[in-house]
């Protein structure tokens, strides 16, 4: 025990852990009942008023997805169905950055997808990286904490990023995205999107199987080097897609998906619900099932997009969550933002009313205008709206294990730093690498950054590789 104070909670009581959340066995669904997670998401939803707490600057634009091959073998999700159209909006972000900071800025980039299906609203909500920084909701708000501003001065302090990173291993996967060129993308249609997550998809029969989400830019990927970021306009994102909307060059994105069977998660060489991890393309190639093209811009962009309330919450029958930790986290956190900052019946604007009947039992609260009518509860023997568990057969499996807090179980090849390791390896070429370490050096040489700091991120880039770590070494003048 060291002489340091015990985190608590709001009430004073010690707290449980700041790493992990309350899981059934290492691996499986986190609990309601850790009020301390809950504590945490909670009051971390409710840090600012009135724009989000991430993902604050962004814009986006409506189109349709279009499905061109035959899925159903995969999932019964009616909007997957060969030929199917479906309506849609999609927005672009920033993460770290408030509502009026400059678009080109080294950050992940959100892609939050909203499809107005026949059978509700379905979310799908991304980055323009396939993996995250943790993976565990539970350090969620400490990681947003260490790239906002500080207390005292009220600025961004890069220390505070690279102590996080440092000291949180699983991190390494993603800041090799963040600090090479793809951290900085030169307008939002030209860059890839992904679900990042796992997700259950099931079909017809009730088989079930684990998918991801690549949604691959049909313009070709570009990226401003560190040099030509402060050369660009603040809103050079928004404006490049508004215009080219406008003009009739509307931006096309090819949906692919990987698809794992349900059983072979067990015992997959990486954990295949760790958010920090990809699937290799050699193991679960992508394929390809049609394309989404946006064709329409808001009109008003207050109403339209930022009053637009994604959560990954919001499934259709044949898609469920799987045990991925941070999903399951950001299913609670996502609606519990938008009741909070947009009001608790947000899903009354037009932007998030889905298209089709809605019969709910919830109603009042501020800015209510739909209502049902009597009955107003359930059950009820007066002709109200009845669940059907049957639409939902097929989004359940078996769990058991004690209650916990806990790291994920490792699998046989589950290490930090080895994808990394293998993008540094196999993807990025020799310019990639010079420009990553260059940007490495420029970001960790500010004038915040402790020499400890330094030399913990010296040994962070080693563990990903010994020539990146000695190439980072030489550039900010360490032994």
């Amino acid at each position: 025990m060291t002489d340091r104070p015990v985190t608590t909670t709001n009430a004073g009581t010690p707290a449980p852990s700041d790493e992990h959340s309350q899981s059934v066995g290492p691996d499986g669904p986190l609990l309601l009942q850790d009020h301390y997670l809950i504590q945490k998401m909670a009051q971390f939803n409710r840090e600012r008023v009135p724009e989000r707490v991430v993902h604050a600057k962004g814009g986006g634009a409506y189109g349709f997805l279009e499905i061109t091959e035959d899925v159903s073998q995969f999932t019964k999700a009616g909007l997957f169905r060969k030929g199917a159209r479906t309506d849609m909006l999609l927005r672009f972000s920033s993460v770290a950055g408030e509502l009026g900071s400059a678009d080109a800025g080294r950050d992940p980039r959100g892609f939050a997808m909203k499809f107005y299906t026949d059978e509700g609203n379905y979310d799908l909500v991304g980055n323009n990286t396939p993996v995250f920084f943790i993976r565990d909701p539970q350090k969620f708000s400490d990681f947003i904490h260490s790239q906002k501003r500080r207390q005292d001065t009220h600025l961004r302090d890069n220390n505070m990023q690279w102590d996080f990173w440092t000291l949180s291993p699983e991190s390494a996967h993603q800041v090799t995205f963040l600090m090479s060129d793809r951290g900085t993308p030169a307008s939002w249609r030209h860059m890839n999107g992904f679900g990042s997550h796992t997700f259950l998809w099931y079909n017809a029969a009730g088989e079930k199987f684990w998918i991801k989400y690549h949604f691959k830019t049909d313009q070709g990927i570009k990226n401003f080097t560190a040099d030509e970021v402060p050369l660009q306009h603040p809103d050079v994102h928004i404006r490049d897609l508004h215009e080219a909307i406008a003009r009739g060059d509307h931006p096309s994105w090819t949906v692919e998906i990987q698809v794992m069977p349900f059983q072979e998660a067990a015992d997959y060489r990486f954990n295949p619900f760790d958010l920090t991890k990809i699937w290799p393309h050699g193991d679960y190639p992508p394929i390809t099932i049609g394309r989404f093209t946006l064709n329409r811009n808001p009109e008003n962009y207050f109403a339209e997009i930022e009053q637009a309330a994604f959560e990954p919450a919001n499934f259709v029958p044949g898609i469920g969550p799987s045990p991925d930790k941070m999903l399951q986290g950001r299913l609670f956190s996502y609606p519990d933002t938008h009741r909070y900052r947009i009001g608790p019946n947000y899903l009354q604007l037009p932007v998030n009313a889905p298209r089709n009947a809605v019969h709910s039992y919830n109603f009042d609260g501020p800015m209510a205008y739909r209502n049902m009518p009597d009955p107003v509860y359930a059950p009820n023997s007066a002709g109200g709206p009845v669940a059907d568990p049957a639409l939902w057969a097929g989004d359940t499996y078996h769990v058991a294990g004690d209650i916990m807090r806990s790291a994920n179980s490792l699998h046989r090849d589950d290490d930090d730093f080895v994808q990394p390791r293998a993008l540094w390896e196999n993807v990025l070429s020799e310019t990639d690498r010079a420009h990553l370490v260059t940007n490495i050096a420029g970001h960790a040489s500010a004038p915040e950054v402790t020499t400890d700091t330094k030399k913990r991120v010296v040994e962070y880039w080693t563990n990903v590789h010994k020539d990146l770590g000695h190439a980072v070494s030489q550039a900010l003048g360490l032994a």
